[in-house]
C-alpha cells in the first residue's frame, strides 16, 4: 500500500484519530468528534496509586484502549487485539499484516518516535498511530497528531511498541476484522450521552468524575504542607498531563462538544447544540485555570493555592450541572421518541 491509497486524516487526539481514520478507510466516515463522544471517552480521573514520574495519574479522558472498546460497543464493530512476548514476534505479525494491505493500529511510546521533535519527546507508553506500509527498512505510519504522513525505522519502532514502564505497549496491535457498512446512530449517540452521564456524575470512586476533580482540589489545598520546590512540582505536574500528554483537560471537552454539534443535527435536537456552546465555555475555564497554574509554577505569579483549588471546584461545579442538563435533555428525547 502507498501513501497514495490510504487518507490520512490530522487529528486532536491520538486515540479517537487512528479510530476515526481507521473505519474511514474501510468505509465509514465517523469524525474523530463523533468516535469520542460514541465511546463515552470523556471524564476526569485523580489516580495516586498509578505514578508518572513518581506523580500521580491525572486523566481527562478513558483509559487507552477504551475508545476503541466503546466503539466496539455501541456500533457492533470488532475489533482485533494482539500483544507479544518477544519484539520479533510482533514485528512479524505487523509485517504479515501489512503485506496483507491492512491498516494496523499500534499502541507505542512517544519517547522512541524518531519523528518526534527531542523536545517533545517523553515516556509516554500510550501514544497510537497508524502503520499503513513499509517500504524498505521503513514503516509508512499516519500518526493523527501530525499534519502529514511520517515514517519510522524498524528499530525504533520495535523500542517504541514494546517500551517498558507504566501502561507498557507490549508490542499491541490492532486492526477491524468485521465493520457494518451502514449504521444507525441515533440510538447509540443516546446510549453513548447516558453512560457519559453516568461516569462524570455517578461514578461510586470518590476519585472519577466530578468527584475527582474536587478530590484534586483538595491536594493542592494540602501543599501548603511542602516546600515551594514540591508545590512547583505538583501543580507543574498538572498542567502538563492537562496540557501536554494527549489533547488535555479543555482539549477533551472541546472536542466533546464538537460530538454534541453532530449530534443535534442527527437528532434533529437543537437543544444539543445549545449544550455543545455550553461546554465550550466550559472548556475555556480549564484553559484559564491551566494558564494560571502555569504561570504561578514558574514563578511569574505568586503561588496561591487556595486560588488554584477554587479554580478547580467551580470547573467541578459546572460540569456537574452541565452533565446533569444534557442528562435531562437526551432523556426527554428518548422518552419523546418511544412515545
Amino acid at each position: 500500500m502507498t501513501a497514495n491509497q490510504f487518507e490520512h486524516r490530522y487529528a486532536a487526539h491520538c486515540e479517537s484519530g487512528v479510530v476515526s481514520s481507521m473505519l474511514n478507510h474501510y468505509g465509514l466516515d465517523l469524525s474523530e468528534a463523533m468516535i469520542f463522544g460514541l465511546s463515552s471517552a470523556i471524564t476526569f480521573a485523580y489516580i495516586p496509586i498509578i505514578k508518572l514520574g513518581g506523580l500521580p495519574l491525572i486523566a481527562y479522558r478513558m483509559p487507552p484502549k477504551q475508545i476503541l472498546k466503546g466503539v466496539q460497543r455501541q456500533l457492533d464493530i470488532k475489533f482485533k487485539f494482539e500483544t507479544f512476548r518477544q519484539p520479533q514476534q510482533g514485528q512479524q505479525r505487523l509485517d504479515d499484516l501489512l503485506s496483507q494491505s491492512q491498516v494496523v493500529g499500534l499502541q507505542t511510546s512517544v519517547y522512541w518516535l524518531p519523528y518526534f521533535p527531542k523536545d517533545m519527546r517523553f515516556h509516554f507508553n500510550a501514544h497510537n498511530l497508524l502503520a499503513y506500509g513499509k517500504e524498505g527498512d521503513n514503516y509508512l505510519i499516519s500518526d493523527p497528531v501530525f499534519e502529514t504522513v511520517v515514517t519510522a525505522p524498524t528499530k525504533d519502532l520495535q523500542k517504541a511498541r514494546f517500551a517498558k514502564g507504566v501502561l507498557a505497549p507490549k508490542g499491541l496491535l490492532y486492526y477491524p476484522i468485521d465493520v457494518p457498512q451502514q449504521l444507525n446512530l441515533g440510538p447509540a449517540i443516546i446510549r453513548a450521552i447516558k453512560r457519559t452521564h453516568k461516569i462524570m456524575v455517578k461514578a461510586p470512586l470518590p476519585f472519577i468524575g466530578v468527584k475527582g476533580i474536587r478530590y484534586l482540589a483538595k491536594q493542592i489545598e494540602k501543599l501548603s504542607r511542602k516546600t515551594e520546590e514540591e508545590q512547583a512540582l505538583f501543580i507543574g505536574h498538572i498542567v502538563r498531563m492537562q496540557e501536554e500528554i494527549g489533547t488535555g483537560g479543555a482539549g477533551f471537552r472541546f472536542i466533546y462538544a464538537g460530538f454534541l454539534q453532530e449530534a443535534a443535527e442527527i437528532l434533529n435536537q437543537p437543544k444539543l447544540q445549545t449544550h455543545s456552546e455550553e461546554l465550550t465555555a466550559i472548556g475555556d475555564q480549564w484553559r484559564i485555570f491551566a494558564l494560571k497554574a502555569a504561570k504561578m509554577c514558574r514563578g511569574k505569579q505568586s503561588m496561591d493555592l487556595s486560588q488554584l483549588a477554587n479554580l478547580l471546584r467551580g470547573c467541578a461545579d459546572e460540569e456537574e450541572a452541565f452533565f446533569c442538563r444534557l442528562f435531562e435533555t437526551i432523556n426527554k428525547h428518548s422518552i419523546k421518541a418511544i412515545t
